[in-house]
């Protein structure tokens, strides 16, 4: 599912008095917020659904798969999301 399908889905089933263009204007707020979170390096933990976070990549040597060459590869933050009990619980039903 891409954002386009979930703003279907929110228009159509759910709340068919909502116009896409506002559900948009939803989702779109919902990511923003999300993404400015994580740029200040603050946990997001949405109960029943999951934890969006920041760990950090320390810098490190790696090899260039095409000529076999060391290239270094600078430290950076990476966002992940570890699910929920929640999701887990309705994943494995």
């Amino acid at each position: 599912m891409n954002k386009s399908d979930l703003i279907i889905k929110i228009t159509s089933l759910k709340n068919p008095s909502i116009y896409q263009k506002d559900a948009a204007k939803i989702v779109n707020v919902f990511f923003d917020t999300i993404a400015k979170a994580l740029s200040k390096n603050e946990r997001v933990e949405l109960r029943g659904f999951g934890v969006f976070d920041i760990k950090k990549r320390e810098a490190r040597i790696a090899r260039n798969p095409k000529n076999g060459d060391a290239v270094a590869v600078p430290a950076k933050n990476i966002s992940f999301f570890r699910m929920g009990k929640g999701m887990k619980d309705r994943l494995n039903k």
